[in-house]
Protein backbone atom coordinates (compact mmCIF):
# COMPACT_ATOMS: atom_id res chain seq x y z
CA UNK A 1 0.00 0.00 0.00
CA UNK A 2 1.43 3.38 -0.83
CA UNK A 3 1.95 6.19 1.86
CA UNK A 4 -0.28 8.18 0.00
CA UNK A 5 -3.09 5.77 0.39
CA UNK A 6 -5.63 6.27 3.05
CA UNK A 7 -6.72 2.77 4.59
CA UNK A 8 -10.94 2.03 4.16
CA UNK A 9 -12.26 2.21 7.27
CA UNK A 10 -15.76 1.22 8.44
CA UNK A 11 -16.24 4.94 8.96
CA UNK A 12 -15.59 5.48 5.51
CA UNK A 13 -18.15 2.55 4.21
CA UNK A 14 -20.86 3.33 6.17
CA UNK A 15 -20.63 7.00 6.47
CA UNK A 16 -21.01 6.14 10.38
CA UNK A 17 -18.27 8.15 12.63
CA UNK A 18 -17.97 7.70 16.31
CA UNK A 19 -15.06 7.90 18.53
CA UNK A 20 -16.38 4.72 20.54
CA UNK A 21 -14.44 1.67 19.53
CA UNK A 22 -17.41 -0.15 18.27
CA UNK A 23 -19.45 0.91 15.43
CA UNK A 24 -22.44 -1.21 15.51
CA UNK A 25 -24.60 1.43 17.61
CA UNK A 26 -23.95 4.22 15.53
CA UNK A 27 -23.94 2.40 12.54
CA UNK A 28 -27.80 1.34 13.28
CA UNK A 29 -28.81 4.80 14.46
CA UNK A 30 -27.35 5.82 11.21
CA UNK A 31 -29.56 2.96 9.27
CA UNK A 32 -32.50 4.20 11.25
CA UNK A 33 -32.42 7.35 9.98
CA UNK A 34 -32.00 6.01 6.38
CA UNK A 35 -35.31 4.30 7.03
CA UNK A 36 -36.62 7.69 8.44
CA UNK A 37 -35.73 9.33 5.35
CA UNK A 38 -36.71 6.66 2.60
CA UNK A 39 -40.12 6.77 4.43
CA UNK A 40 -40.42 10.28 4.01
CA UNK A 41 -39.44 10.42 0.32
CA UNK A 42 -42.33 7.60 -0.16
CA UNK A 43 -44.74 9.51 1.74
CA UNK A 44 -44.16 12.52 -0.37
CA UNK A 45 -44.45 10.74 -3.89
CA UNK A 46 -47.51 9.34 -2.24
CA UNK A 47 -48.78 12.38 -1.70
CA UNK A 48 -47.84 13.56 -4.65
CA UNK A 49 -49.90 11.26 -6.83
CA UNK A 50 -53.21 13.28 -4.89
CA UNK A 51 -51.96 16.75 -5.84
CA UNK A 52 -55.97 16.65 -7.38
CA UNK A 53 -57.31 16.72 -4.16
CA UNK A 54 -55.42 19.98 -4.04
CA UNK A 55 -52.40 21.26 -1.76
CA UNK A 56 -53.24 20.42 1.72
CA UNK A 57 -52.95 17.08 1.75
CA UNK A 58 -49.44 17.08 0.39
CA UNK A 59 -48.53 19.32 2.84
CA UNK A 60 -50.15 17.67 5.54
CA UNK A 61 -47.93 14.48 4.07
CA UNK A 62 -44.87 16.85 4.37
CA UNK A 63 -45.56 17.90 7.82
CA UNK A 64 -46.07 14.14 9.26
CA UNK A 65 -43.02 12.97 6.95
CA UNK A 66 -40.87 15.79 8.91
CA UNK A 67 -41.86 14.95 12.11
CA UNK A 68 -41.71 11.16 11.84
CA UNK A 69 -38.27 11.86 10.57
CA UNK A 70 -37.34 13.97 13.63
CA UNK A 71 -39.34 11.76 16.03
CA UNK A 72 -41.03 15.30 17.14
CA UNK A 73 -43.85 15.75 19.38
CA UNK A 74 -44.57 19.04 17.68
CA UNK A 75 -44.54 19.49 14.09
CA UNK A 76 -45.28 22.86 11.97
CA UNK A 77 -45.24 24.47 8.34
CA UNK A 78 -45.87 28.14 8.23
CA UNK A 79 -45.63 30.83 5.49
CA UNK A 80 -44.24 34.15 6.72
CA UNK A 81 -45.93 36.76 6.73
CA UNK A 82 -46.68 38.68 3.30
CA UNK A 83 -45.63 36.43 1.42
CA UNK A 84 -47.53 34.15 -1.30
CA UNK A 85 -50.76 35.40 0.14
CA UNK A 86 -53.10 34.38 -1.91
CA UNK A 87 -51.74 30.57 -1.02
CA UNK A 88 -53.62 28.40 1.91
CA UNK A 89 -53.50 27.25 4.04
CA UNK A 90 -51.09 29.69 5.72
CA UNK A 91 -49.93 27.22 8.63
CA UNK A 92 -50.38 23.49 9.39
CA UNK A 93 -49.48 21.81 12.88
CA UNK A 94 -49.09 18.40 13.98
CA UNK A 95 -49.14 17.30 17.41
CA UNK A 96 -48.41 14.31 19.75
CA UNK A 97 -51.29 12.31 18.45
CA UNK A 98 -50.86 13.27 14.50
CA UNK A 99 -53.89 14.91 14.32
CA UNK A 100 -53.71 18.05 12.26
CA UNK A 101 -54.68 21.74 14.35
CA UNK A 102 -55.65 24.72 12.66
CA UNK A 103 -56.40 26.99 16.19
CA UNK A 104 -53.47 28.58 17.32
CA UNK A 105 -55.46 28.93 20.69
CA UNK A 106 -55.43 25.04 21.07
CA UNK A 107 -51.39 24.48 20.98
CA UNK A 108 -48.91 24.50 23.81
CA UNK A 109 -47.40 28.31 24.55
CA UNK A 110 -43.95 27.23 23.44
CA UNK A 111 -45.59 26.02 20.03
CA UNK A 112 -46.74 29.41 19.31
CA UNK A 113 -44.04 30.97 20.37
CA UNK A 114 -42.35 29.04 17.74
CA UNK A 115 -44.67 29.86 15.09
CA UNK A 116 -44.75 33.29 15.57
CA UNK A 117 -41.04 33.18 14.85
CA UNK A 118 -41.47 31.67 11.58
CA UNK A 119 -44.94 33.71 10.63
CA UNK A 120 -42.50 36.96 11.72
CA UNK A 121 -40.00 35.55 9.03
CA UNK A 122 -36.78 34.03 11.41
CA UNK A 123 -34.36 32.03 9.48
CA UNK A 124 -32.55 30.28 12.64
CA UNK A 125 -34.42 28.84 15.44
CA UNK A 126 -34.98 29.96 18.70
CA UNK A 127 -32.05 29.73 21.51
CA UNK A 128 -34.83 29.80 24.44
CA UNK A 129 -35.22 26.06 22.97
CA UNK A 130 -32.70 24.35 21.40
CA UNK A 131 -34.83 21.29 20.68
CA UNK A 132 -36.87 22.92 17.52
CA UNK A 133 -35.15 22.48 14.58
CA UNK A 134 -36.36 24.25 11.42
CA UNK A 135 -35.21 24.85 7.52
CA UNK A 136 -36.11 27.54 5.73
CA UNK A 137 -38.81 27.17 2.26
CA UNK A 138 -37.35 29.03 -0.67
CA UNK A 139 -38.76 29.65 -3.51
CA UNK A 140 -36.81 31.72 -6.25
CA UNK A 141 -33.73 32.71 -3.77
CA UNK A 142 -36.65 34.04 -1.31
CA UNK A 143 -37.09 33.32 2.27
CA UNK A 144 -41.18 32.13 2.02
CA UNK A 145 -41.61 30.32 5.15
CA UNK A 146 -40.23 27.56 7.43
CA UNK A 147 -40.78 23.86 8.46
CA UNK A 148 -39.57 23.58 12.02
CA UNK A 149 -39.96 20.17 14.42
CA UNK A 150 -39.37 19.72 18.00
CA UNK A 151 -37.19 16.79 17.48
CA UNK A 152 -37.10 13.77 20.05
CA UNK A 153 -33.84 12.31 18.56
CA UNK A 154 -30.98 11.07 20.89
CA UNK A 155 -28.20 13.65 19.45
CA UNK A 156 -28.87 16.47 17.46
CA UNK A 157 -29.84 16.39 13.66
CA UNK A 158 -27.21 15.56 11.55
CA UNK A 159 -26.50 17.50 8.02
CA UNK A 160 -28.33 14.51 6.22
CA UNK A 161 -31.30 14.90 8.56
CA UNK A 162 -31.33 18.38 7.53
CA UNK A 163 -31.32 17.90 3.78
CA UNK A 164 -34.25 15.76 4.05
CA UNK A 165 -35.97 18.50 5.70
CA UNK A 166 -34.77 20.79 3.14
CA UNK A 167 -36.08 18.46 0.33
CA UNK A 168 -39.53 18.56 2.14
CA UNK A 169 -39.36 21.99 2.73
CA UNK A 170 -38.99 23.22 -0.76
CA UNK A 171 -41.09 20.81 -1.91
CA UNK A 172 -44.02 21.90 0.17
CA UNK A 173 -42.84 25.79 -0.83
CA UNK A 174 -43.75 25.10 -4.59
CA UNK A 175 -47.30 23.20 -3.70
CA UNK A 176 -47.72 26.40 -1.75
CA UNK A 177 -46.52 28.64 -4.88
CA UNK A 178 -48.49 26.41 -7.32
CA UNK A 179 -51.54 27.09 -4.96
CA UNK A 180 -51.67 30.96 -4.84
CA UNK A 181 -51.29 30.67 -8.35
CA UNK A 182 -54.80 27.93 -8.96
CA UNK A 183 -56.25 30.23 -6.12
CA UNK A 184 -55.75 33.64 -8.86
CA UNK A 185 -56.51 31.53 -11.78
CA UNK A 186 -59.65 30.19 -9.94
CA UNK A 187 -60.91 33.70 -8.32
CA UNK A 188 -59.71 34.95 -12.12
CA UNK A 189 -62.21 32.98 -13.83
CA UNK A 190 -65.02 33.03 -10.76
CA UNK A 191 -64.82 36.82 -12.03
CA UNK A 192 -64.91 35.94 -15.62
CA UNK A 193 -68.06 33.88 -14.95
CA UNK A 194 -69.36 37.03 -12.98
CA UNK A 195 -68.52 39.54 -15.64
CA UNK A 196 -70.43 36.89 -18.07
CA UNK A 197 -73.55 35.95 -16.20
CA UNK A 198 -73.74 40.02 -15.94
CA UNK A 199 -73.35 40.67 -19.77
CA UNK A 200 -76.03 38.12 -20.62
CA UNK A 201 -77.97 39.34 -18.00
CA UNK A 202 -77.97 42.47 -19.87
CA UNK A 203 -78.32 40.97 -22.98
CA UNK A 204 -81.31 39.61 -21.98
CA UNK A 205 -82.81 42.60 -20.47
CA UNK A 206 -82.31 44.80 -23.59
CA UNK A 207 -83.41 42.25 -25.23
CA UNK A 208 -86.91 42.52 -23.00
CA UNK A 209 -86.46 46.39 -23.27
CA UNK A 210 -85.83 45.98 -27.66
CA UNK A 211 -89.51 43.38 -27.46
CA UNK A 212 -91.23 46.38 -24.81
CA UNK A 213 -90.26 48.81 -27.27
CA UNK A 214 -91.24 47.38 -30.33
CA UNK A 215 -94.59 46.46 -28.99
CA UNK A 216 -94.95 50.06 -27.99
CA UNK A 217 -94.47 51.28 -31.23
CA UNK A 218 -96.99 48.67 -32.59
CA UNK A 219 -99.21 50.36 -30.51
CA UNK A 220 -98.31 53.68 -31.08
CA UNK A 221 -98.63 52.95 -35.11
CA UNK A 222 -101.89 51.04 -34.21
CA UNK A 223 -103.09 53.87 -32.19
CA UNK A 224 -102.53 56.61 -35.08
CA UNK A 225 -104.25 54.18 -37.54
CA UNK A 226 -107.15 54.09 -34.92
CA UNK A 227 -107.31 57.93 -34.17
CA UNK A 228 -107.63 58.59 -38.71
CA UNK A 229 -109.89 55.50 -38.75
CA UNK A 230 -112.11 57.36 -36.06
CA UNK A 231 -111.47 60.68 -37.79
CA UNK A 232 -112.73 59.18 -40.74
CA UNK A 233 -115.45 57.71 -39.25
CA UNK A 234 -116.60 60.78 -37.37
CA UNK A 235 -116.76 62.48 -40.88
CA UNK A 236 -118.93 60.04 -42.67
CA UNK A 237 -121.13 59.66 -39.90
CA UNK A 238 -121.07 63.77 -40.28
CA UNK A 239 -122.07 63.34 -44.19
CA UNK A 240 -124.05 60.68 -43.52
CA UNK A 241 -126.44 62.80 -40.83
CA UNK A 242 -125.92 66.44 -42.43
CA UNK A 243 -126.52 65.05 -46.28
CA UNK A 244 -128.24 61.81 -46.71
CA UNK A 245 -130.08 61.45 -43.84
CA UNK A 246 -131.86 64.76 -45.09
CA UNK A 247 -131.98 63.91 -48.54
CA UNK A 248 -134.04 60.64 -47.77
CA UNK A 249 -136.08 62.91 -45.05
CA UNK A 250 -136.74 65.28 -47.88
CA UNK A 251 -137.57 62.19 -49.70
CA UNK A 252 -140.05 60.96 -47.29
CA UNK A 253 -141.78 64.42 -47.49
CA UNK A 254 -142.47 64.48 -51.22
CA UNK A 255 -143.83 60.92 -51.16
CA UNK A 256 -146.24 62.41 -48.18
CA UNK A 257 -147.17 65.54 -50.48
CA UNK A 258 -147.76 62.69 -53.37
CA UNK A 259 -149.91 61.01 -51.78
CA UNK A 260 -152.60 63.67 -50.27
CA UNK A 261 -152.10 64.87 -54.44
CA UNK A 262 -153.64 61.35 -55.35
CA UNK A 263 -155.98 60.65 -52.76
CA UNK A 264 -157.77 64.02 -54.38
CA UNK A 265 -157.94 61.90 -57.57
CA UNK A 266 -160.34 59.43 -55.87
CA UNK A 267 -160.44 55.53 -57.18
CA UNK A 268 -158.37 56.46 -60.41
CA UNK A 269 -155.31 57.68 -57.77
CA UNK A 270 -155.68 54.27 -56.14
CA UNK A 271 -152.78 52.62 -57.80
CA UNK A 272 -150.50 55.42 -57.28
CA UNK A 273 -151.31 55.45 -53.77
CA UNK A 274 -150.25 52.13 -53.18
CA UNK A 275 -146.94 52.82 -54.72
CA UNK A 276 -146.70 55.86 -52.31
CA UNK A 277 -147.50 53.96 -49.51
CA UNK A 278 -144.17 51.41 -50.51
CA UNK A 279 -141.99 54.00 -50.95
CA UNK A 280 -142.73 55.70 -47.76
CA UNK A 281 -141.91 52.62 -46.09
CA UNK A 282 -138.76 52.20 -47.71
CA UNK A 283 -137.95 55.72 -47.49
CA UNK A 284 -138.56 55.15 -43.68
CA UNK A 285 -136.59 51.80 -43.42
CA UNK A 286 -133.99 53.59 -45.09
CA UNK A 287 -133.79 56.68 -42.44
CA UNK A 288 -133.63 53.61 -39.30
CA UNK A 289 -130.97 52.57 -41.44
CA UNK A 290 -128.45 55.49 -41.58
CA UNK A 291 -129.46 56.18 -37.53
CA UNK A 292 -128.05 53.13 -37.01
CA UNK A 293 -125.01 52.87 -39.11
CA UNK A 294 -124.41 56.63 -37.97
CA UNK A 295 -124.71 55.58 -34.10
CA UNK A 296 -122.19 52.54 -35.00
CA UNK A 297 -119.93 55.15 -36.83
CA UNK A 298 -120.24 56.65 -33.71
CA UNK A 299 -118.53 54.69 -31.19
CA UNK A 300 -115.18 55.29 -30.05
CA UNK A 301 -112.84 51.96 -30.57
CA UNK A 302 -111.92 50.11 -27.10
CA UNK A 303 -108.19 50.58 -26.72
CA UNK A 304 -107.91 47.17 -25.48
CA UNK A 305 -108.92 45.73 -29.30
CA UNK A 306 -106.05 43.95 -30.65
CA UNK A 307 -106.42 40.23 -31.48
CA UNK A 308 -108.52 39.14 -33.88
CA UNK A 309 -111.18 37.09 -31.52
CA UNK A 310 -111.62 40.96 -29.57
CA UNK A 311 -111.94 42.81 -32.73
CA UNK A 312 -115.02 40.20 -33.63
CA UNK A 313 -116.73 40.35 -30.81
CA UNK A 314 -116.74 44.08 -31.26
CA UNK A 315 -118.09 44.06 -34.58
CA UNK A 316 -121.11 41.72 -32.86
CA UNK A 317 -121.81 43.91 -30.26
CA UNK A 318 -122.60 47.01 -33.09
CA UNK A 319 -125.37 44.62 -34.10
CA UNK A 320 -126.98 43.86 -31.04
CA UNK A 321 -129.70 44.31 -29.73
CA UNK A 322 -131.45 44.24 -33.15
CA UNK A 323 -129.41 41.04 -33.62
CA UNK A 324 -128.79 38.09 -31.88
CA UNK A 325 -124.78 37.15 -32.15
CA UNK A 326 -122.84 35.10 -30.92
CA UNK A 327 -118.91 34.32 -30.87
CA UNK A 328 -117.10 31.25 -30.70
CA UNK A 329 -113.67 30.75 -30.94
CA UNK A 330 -112.10 27.45 -31.21
CA UNK A 331 -108.01 27.05 -30.97
CA UNK A 332 -105.36 28.76 -29.98
CA UNK A 333 -105.37 31.93 -31.16
CA UNK A 334 -102.38 33.77 -33.32
CA UNK A 335 -100.79 36.60 -34.25
CA UNK A 336 -101.79 38.23 -37.11
CA UNK A 337 -101.08 41.36 -39.10
CA UNK A 338 -102.97 44.15 -37.52
CA UNK A 339 -104.11 44.33 -40.62
CA UNK A 340 -104.82 41.26 -41.52
CA UNK A 341 -106.51 41.06 -38.24
CA UNK A 342 -108.75 44.24 -39.03
CA UNK A 343 -109.78 43.31 -42.80
CA UNK A 344 -111.36 39.73 -41.40
CA UNK A 345 -112.86 41.57 -38.82
CA UNK A 346 -114.50 43.75 -41.74
CA UNK A 347 -115.05 41.10 -43.83
CA UNK A 348 -117.69 39.77 -41.08
CA UNK A 349 -119.14 42.50 -40.00
CA UNK A 350 -120.35 43.37 -43.81
CA UNK A 351 -121.60 39.79 -43.37
CA UNK A 352 -123.22 40.57 -40.22
CA UNK A 353 -124.67 43.78 -41.14
CA UNK A 354 -125.48 41.81 -44.73
CA UNK A 355 -127.97 39.91 -42.38
CA UNK A 356 -129.41 42.36 -39.98
CA UNK A 357 -130.43 44.20 -43.66
CA UNK A 358 -131.86 41.31 -45.96
CA UNK A 359 -131.87 37.90 -44.50
CA UNK A 360 -135.35 39.06 -41.85
CA UNK A 361 -133.00 36.71 -39.68
CA UNK A 362 -133.06 37.05 -35.44
CA UNK A 363 -129.88 35.17 -34.86
CA UNK A 364 -126.48 34.32 -35.84
CA UNK A 365 -122.94 32.76 -34.96
CA UNK A 366 -119.75 33.79 -35.96
CA UNK A 367 -117.16 31.38 -35.33
CA UNK A 368 -113.54 31.42 -35.76
CA UNK A 369 -111.13 28.19 -35.53
CA UNK A 370 -107.33 28.52 -35.95
CA UNK A 371 -105.51 25.63 -37.14
CA UNK A 372 -102.12 24.87 -37.99
CA UNK A 373 -102.63 25.49 -41.60
CA UNK A 374 -105.52 27.78 -41.86
CA UNK A 375 -107.56 30.15 -40.26
CA UNK A 376 -111.91 29.41 -40.55
CA UNK A 377 -114.47 31.97 -40.31
CA UNK A 378 -117.66 31.50 -40.82
CA UNK A 379 -121.13 34.07 -40.26
CA UNK A 380 -123.85 31.62 -39.98
CA UNK A 381 -127.48 32.84 -39.79
CA UNK A 382 -131.51 31.30 -39.25
CA UNK A 383 -132.72 33.85 -42.11
CA UNK A 384 -134.50 33.44 -45.27
CA UNK A 385 -131.97 33.85 -47.55
CA UNK A 386 -130.33 31.49 -50.52
CA UNK A 387 -126.80 30.37 -51.07
CA UNK A 388 -127.54 29.80 -54.51
CA UNK A 389 -129.12 33.22 -55.08
CA UNK A 390 -126.16 35.02 -53.14
CA UNK A 391 -123.77 33.35 -55.70
CA UNK A 392 -125.79 35.00 -58.43
CA UNK A 393 -125.79 38.43 -56.64
CA UNK A 394 -121.54 38.31 -56.29
CA UNK A 395 -121.65 37.50 -60.00
CA UNK A 396 -123.84 40.49 -60.88
CA UNK A 397 -121.56 42.84 -58.00
CA UNK A 398 -118.17 42.16 -60.19
CA UNK A 399 -119.85 42.70 -63.39
CA UNK A 400 -119.22 45.94 -64.95
CA UNK A 401 -122.97 47.85 -64.39
CA UNK A 402 -123.16 48.78 -60.94
CA UNK A 403 -125.37 51.65 -58.97
CA UNK A 404 -123.51 51.30 -56.13
CA UNK A 405 -126.08 50.20 -53.84
CA UNK A 406 -125.27 46.66 -53.81
CA UNK A 407 -121.31 45.87 -53.31
CA UNK A 408 -120.94 43.89 -49.27
CA UNK A 409 -120.55 40.64 -51.18
CA UNK A 410 -117.92 42.09 -53.45
CA UNK A 411 -116.23 43.71 -50.69
CA UNK A 412 -115.95 40.63 -48.71
CA UNK A 413 -114.19 38.81 -51.21
CA UNK A 414 -112.02 41.36 -51.94
CA UNK A 415 -110.70 41.56 -48.58
CA UNK A 416 -110.41 37.67 -48.30
CA UNK A 417 -109.42 37.62 -51.39
CA UNK A 418 -106.48 40.06 -51.06
CA UNK A 419 -105.05 38.02 -47.97
CA UNK A 420 -104.77 35.11 -49.98
CA UNK A 421 -108.26 33.30 -49.01
CA UNK A 422 -111.81 32.43 -50.23
CA UNK A 423 -115.25 32.23 -49.47
CA UNK A 424 -118.22 29.42 -49.84
CA UNK A 425 -121.89 30.19 -49.14
CA UNK A 426 -123.56 26.91 -47.64
CA UNK A 427 -126.86 26.04 -46.24
CA UNK A 428 -126.61 26.82 -42.56
CA UNK A 429 -127.61 24.25 -39.84
CA UNK A 430 -129.76 27.39 -38.31
CA UNK A 431 -131.71 27.60 -41.23
CA UNK A 432 -130.64 30.44 -43.67
CA UNK A 433 -126.76 30.94 -45.23
CA UNK A 434 -123.35 30.71 -43.64
CA UNK A 435 -120.45 32.95 -45.23
CA UNK A 436 -117.38 30.70 -44.56
CA UNK A 437 -114.01 32.30 -45.07
CA UNK A 438 -111.17 30.17 -45.27
CA UNK A 439 -107.61 31.47 -45.40
CA UNK A 440 -103.86 29.54 -45.31
CA UNK A 441 -101.70 30.11 -43.36
CA UNK A 442 -99.76 32.20 -43.63
CA UNK A 443 -101.13 34.99 -44.69
CA UNK A 444 -99.84 36.36 -48.34
CA UNK A 445 -100.54 40.19 -49.70
CA UNK A 446 -102.37 38.92 -52.50
CA UNK A 447 -104.22 41.31 -54.72
CA UNK A 448 -106.49 38.33 -56.51
CA UNK A 449 -109.25 37.97 -55.48
CA UNK A 450 -110.80 34.69 -54.09
CA UNK A 451 -113.14 31.97 -55.72
CA UNK A 452 -116.76 31.86 -54.55
CA UNK A 453 -118.27 28.44 -54.71
CA UNK A 454 -122.53 28.75 -54.70
CA UNK A 455 -123.71 24.98 -54.03
CA UNK A 456 -125.61 24.39 -56.22
CA UNK A 457 -129.70 23.93 -55.19
CA UNK A 458 -131.14 24.64 -51.97
CA UNK A 459 -131.23 21.52 -50.33
CA UNK A 460 -127.74 21.37 -49.22
CA UNK A 461 -126.91 21.39 -45.45
CA UNK A 462 -123.40 22.80 -44.21
CA UNK A 463 -121.12 20.33 -43.58
CA UNK A 464 -120.46 19.91 -39.20
CA UNK A 465 -118.05 22.54 -38.36
CA UNK A 466 -114.68 20.97 -37.77
CA UNK A 467 -114.16 19.82 -34.05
Amino acid sequence: MSSTERPLDVATLTGVRSGKGSYYRAYVRSDERMQRAVRAMDSISRALVRTVEGPRSLLEEVVRAAGSHLDATWTMLALADGHLPGARPRFLLVGPDGGVHDEVAAVPAEVRRELGAVRAGHVTRSRADQRWVRVPMSLEGRHIGSLAGLHGLDDDPEPRDLSVLRILANQAAVSLHTSEQYQAGLALHRRAQRLYDEATDRARDLEDRTRELRQAEERLVVAHQRELVDHERHRIARELHDSVTQYVLSAGMAVEVARGEAEDLGSAGAPILERLATAKALSQEAVDQLRRAIYALHQPHRDTVGTLPELLHEVAEHHRPQLSVSVRVEGDAQVLAADADHEIARAVGEALFNVATHAEATRAVVRLRYRAEEILVSVADDGTGDPTELARRLRLERGPVVDGRHRGLVNIESRIGDLGGRVVFRRARLGGVRVEMRLPLPLVASRHAGVIHGLVGTGQKEPPWPR
